[in-house]
């Protein structure tokens, strides 16, 4: 057992010291994500979209027509940025993105509208940008149905029909809607407390890749285990390295390359559970770091609302296990190849457009069977539906226990996954050195 403690004791100084003298990986560590988090949760600020500029083209100019402009103005969502005289000015004001839509009034529309006459209004929109395109559509549709009731109303009300009859008249089913879930439509909570899990997702898993890959490229596997393993080996290098150090600078060079060659085809045998201890204690450091930056997105996430703590706690602790799972899949992306040039590529091509696959922008139930095993493969997809059921609709804690558990099963099985793989690493220096 003392043994395997001072494993990772002596696994954790040499990260330590790594860290200390090489202030770019250590910001990868600490400042990246944190400046990732401020910079997101800021993005996310204005917590509702409001404003969205339009353009109207009134062929009429009537008083129905302003009246119809006037609304659209007053509308919370919407803003009139311009009258355009043409289509064309319209359209380039579109392409250079000064508006998102443009509404056209046809030629008598007034006069077909107090005539009760049908008369369609033709409203263009930019449905590049979705989430513009639906809150713009839906906007529009309210804005003319509260003008054409106010229209029918009034000409009920003429023909002598009480006020309330009129409008019992023009709208006898009517739509009740009760929001459940982010009553305020959220945005900072709907996708800024969501995207940060998936950028320290991202950022885990290259800083898992990357720990380890750094001694598989700069062929200093063996020492770093003969440093944690403090045997015999370590004692041996240290030795041969201070008789170099005394000899004349060209011999010294010579022997040193020579002694470097033959190293790097020597094994190294290792205990699999010392090996074990030294591995944890080598990601000891970003793990500790991401369980403070898991603190301060769970926090964010949650300071305005009134989460019970077992919840809160769960999305926590949710949160922890995506980041120390996320370590070990990066080591094995790794590992596998012993290339850390492949290892990169690979956490970046699987853990980049996890959040796409996550069912938080697109509908889980809207995208392909061959999708949706792809999303189940995903940690993260696990991790954000614990996540929006804790803490924006506050389910029952026992729903999301499940995935608590296969967090915990999953990192069991990647570490001695990872395990395995630098055992087979050190059996086989030759490999040593790839980019």
């Amino acid at each position: 057992m003392m043994r395997l403690l001072r494993a990772f004791v002596r696994s954790a100084a040499y990260e330590r010291r790594f860290l200390c003298k090489n202030p770019w990986d250590l910001a990868m560590i600490l400042w990246i994500p944190l400046a990732t988090i401020l910079l997101v949760w800021w993005i996310f600020s204005r917590t509702q979209i409001t404003d969205l500029p339009i353009g109207v083209i009134d062929q009429d100019n009537g008083a129905v027509a302003n009246t119809l402009v006037r609304y659209l103005d007053a509308h919370p969502n919407l803003r009139v940025a311009s009258l355009y005289s043409s289509s064309a000015e319209a359209e380039a004001a579109i392409l250079q993105r000064d508006i998102y839509a443009v509404m056209v009034i046809p030629n008598d529309f007034s006069t077909n509208i107090l005539s009760s006459r049908p008369s369609p209004v033709l409203l263009q929109v930019n449905a590049q940008y979705g989430t513009h395109s639906g809150i713009i559509q839906t906007s529009v549709q309210s804005v003319t149905g509260t003008l054409s009731a106010g229209v029918e109303i009034e000409r009920l009300i003429k023909q002598g029909v009480a006020p309330a009859q009129a409008a019992i008249s023009y709208s006898p089913i009517s739509i009740q809607r009760t929001s459940l879930f982010n009553t305020a439509t959220n945005y900072q909570q709907f996708l800024g407390a969501t995207v940060i899990p998936a950028l320290l997702h991202i950022l885990a898993m290259v800083i898992g890749a990357t720990t380890i890959g750094r001694e598989l490229r700069d062929k200093q596997l063996d020492q770093w285990i003969s440093f944690s393993n403090d045997n015999h080996y370590s004692s041996n290098k240290s030795s041969n390295a201070s008789n170099i150090d005394r000899l004349p600078t060209k011999q010294n060079a010579k022997i040193a390359a020579e002694s470097q060659t033959t190293k790097s085809f020597v094994s190294v045998r290792v205990p699999i559970l010392v090996l074990l201890s030294a591995l944890i204690g080598k990601y000891s450091w970003p793990m500790l770091a991401f369980v403070l930056w898991s603190a301060l997105a769970v926090g964010l996430a949650s300071y305005q609302q009134d989460i019970d703590l077992p919840s809160l706690l769960t999305v926590f602790l949710g949160l922890v296990l995506l980041m120390i799972l996320s370590f070990w899949l990066g080591a094995i992306f790794t590992l596998v190849p012993l290339s850390l040039r492949m290892g990169l590529s690979s956490t970046g091509f699987i853990s980049a457009p996890s959040y796409a696959f996550a069912g938080v922008t697109y509908p889980y139930i809207a995208i392909s069977n061959n999708a949706q095993y792809w999303a189940n493969a995903l940690p993260l997809t696990h991790y954000l539906k614990l996540h929006i059921a804790q803490l924006q609709m506050q389910a029952p804690l026992l729903l999301s226990l499940p995935i608590i558990y296969g967090l915990t099963i999953a990192i069991i099985v990647a570490t001695v996954i990872s395990t395995l793989l630098t055992k087979r690493a050190l059996a086989h220096p030759e490999r040593w050195g790839a980019r």
